[in-house]
């Protein structure tokens, strides 16, 4: 039972994404700048954070252990700020439902990679058939989101139609 309750709260914690670009996305329009908003959406966030460690009481971390470290570790960071920004400038342009389909195509692709070459802590995993095929139904589930405008732009015709 527990790997349900777990992909449970992944997806009520997936769930939140689309507000999270919304709101980031029209604090970007009031603040005047969309990197103002992800820099306010990180410090809101860390604001939220503090509370609950300290209610926890969770240690202070011992930051000498990072020097032995590699430096790959600091990317979810700097994942995390470039993530935001796209966010807030695309999921307006987009749609949430389209911005948040090429993201999870995008995280679905960038998964098998990580897995296949066991970068970033992960243990190599293989390839197999069933994962190409739920990756390839979730890049379908972009194109499909897009509908014509996708096919429209592809075919260089923008927003016209093309005379006939």
């Amino acid at each position: 039972m527990q790997p349900v309750t777990f992909l449970l709260a992944a997806l009520i914690s997936g769930a939140l994404v689309p507000f999270q670009a919304g709101a980031n996305a029209a604090l970007g329009r009031a603040l005047g700048h969309p990197l103002w908003a992800t820099l306010i959406s990180l410090a809101v966030s860390a604001a939220c954070i503090l509370p609950v460690m300290l209610t926890l009481r969770v240690p202070a971390p011992h930051l000498a252990a990072l020097a032995g470290q590699p430096k790959w570790i600091w990317i979810g960071g700097v994942a995390g700020v470039i993530y935001i920004t796209a966010a807030l400038l695309l999921a307006p342009k987009l749609g949430a439902a389209s911005f948040m389909t090429a993201v999870i195509a995008g995280q679905i692709l960038a998964s098998l990679l990580i897995d296949y070459a066991g970068v970033v802590g992960f243990a190599a995993k293989e390839i197999t058939a069933s994962r190409l095929i739920g990756a390839a139904l979730v890049v379908l589930g972009v194109l499909v989101m897009q509908g014509g405008a996708l096919m429209r732009t592809l075919l260089g015709t923008g927003a016209a139609t093309p005379a006939g």
